[in-house]
């Protein structure tokens, strides 16, 4: 296992980008966290991933906020994604580093496409124009059932955790089908199990997918 300070690709080598996504209490923080610190790589997040990012994010998870319409939401995770990749991202990969995400374009697709009903190609499209065609070499989809997820939320929820079952039965739905549609990309791995059990799969598939210690 690579301790801190190992995430680096090599000399000259550009960095790996592995994004975890999933629907609500998957347990995507965890195990983003736990994938960094073995590679030594770059933890980061959307959205919030930024100084900027952290202002959008409060706002768009706010229960507090009403009002705001499918496109601006989709808008405001992609604002915070162009500022995500340029300031930690990029630099990052260019750098040799790895980087580990919780969540990145993956979840506009699915919560504003597939949960929001916005149409799922302009979607992605905005997401590769904030990212300037940054995208994950390896995304993790952590594959929890929705009776499970609901059971895992507590009683305080944000904006997201609060919207209603159908909405993130469809969440989940858009998630399994970019994985079917991306199989080289991305990987589903069962989030059911403990966080140990879960830790080795994701271990398993990095090792497999990127070719990298761990």
């Amino acid at each position: 296992m690579s301790g801190p300070g190992t995430g680096a690709a090599g000399a000259g080598r550009r960095g790996c980008f592995v994004a975890f996504e999933g629907g609500e209490a998957c347990g995507k923080s965890t195990q983003a966290a736990l994938l960094a610190e073995a590679l030594g790589a770059v933890l980061t997040r959307e959205p919030g991933g930024t100084a900027v990012g952290a202002r959008l994010r409060a706002l768009v998870l706010d229960p507090a906020t009403e009002g705001l319409v499918p496109r601006a939401e989709a808008l405001i995770m992609a604002a915070d994604r162009a500022q995500h990749v340029a300031e930690v991202v990029e630099p990052a990969l260019a750098a040799g580093r790895h980087v580990v995400t919780d969540r990145f374009a993956g979840s506009s697709i699915a919560y504003q496409g597939h949960g929001r009903g916005l149409p799922v190609a302009e979607v992605r499209a905005l997401s590769e124009w904030a990212t300037g065609g940054v995208w994950p070499d390896l995304v993790l989809l952590l594959d929890v059932p929705g009776e499970v997820a609901e059971r895992r939320l507590g009683a305080a929820r944000d904006r997201m955790e609060s919207e209603p079952v159908d909405f993130h039965a469809a969440v989940l739905a858009g998630f399994r089908l970019q994985a079917e549609a991306e199989p080289e990309r991305w990987a589903v791995v069962d989030g059911t199990g403990s966080v140990a059990e879960v830790a080795a799969a994701v271990r398993a598939v990095v090792v497999e997918r990127l070719q990298l210690p761990l």
